[in-house]
């Protein structure tokens, strides 16, 4: 039963992620907590460690949660779920896509999809700094992560000043998993 529940639960997150992994976070973690598979605090830390991972978010997500759940099966299972919508839509849009992008009403809806997109990705970001940083743990607010977040945001746009691309986000992700274990391993 549990590798069914994993598969569907997956299989909807593979189809109706759209705007990349950042923009599917919400949706896997609906999908995780109706199926009660992690608590949030623990789906939150799953988010830091698959976006500091090599590989996309949803993937790293699905196997870790399918592991949790099922082991290597239900792994394999879950992965299998949440990739296989993507790769048939690839090749479908691959077929279709001269003419389709072509099609004004198609290019008016992906231009309004954008600014959803971006809503959806500062939402997430919102909720998982004042879920984590305005936690109050033996009567007193955690300054710490709201103190990090504000020294990344500060080294982020810093670098954008001094260099002209800025930092990489590989560069600003390992500067985050550095300033974590100074932080938090202190």
């Amino acid at each position: 039963m549990i590798f069914l529940e994993l598969f569907i639960g997956f299989l909807k997150v593979g189809f109706f992620a759209f705007g990349g992994a950042y923009g599917a976070i919400p949706l896997i973690r609906d999908v995780v907590l109706s199926y009660g598979w992690l608590d949030d605090e623990m789906m939150t830390y799953m988010i830091a460690v698959s976006e500091s991972t090599p590989g996309p978010i949803m993937v790293n997500l699905a196997t870790y949660v399918g592991s949790s759940q099922a082991g290597i099966i239900g792994s394999f299972i879950a992965t299998f779920a949440v990739v296989i919508p993507s790769f048939f839509i690839t090749i479908l849009v691959s077929v279709l896509l001269k003419a389709v992008l072509k099609n004004p009403y198609v290019q008016a809806v992906l231009r309004g999809l954008k600014p959803c997109i971006i809503g959806i990705i500062l939402a997430t970001g919102a909720y998982m700094i004042f879920k984590n940083g305005f936690v109050m743990r033996e009567g007193a607010m955690q300054i710490r992560p709201l103190l990090l977040t504000a020294a990344l945001a500060a080294v982020y746009y810093g670098s954008r000043k001094m260099r002209k691309g800025g930092l990489t986000p590989i560069m600003l992700i390992c500067i985050a998993a550095a300033a974590g274990v100074v932080v938090y391993g202190i």
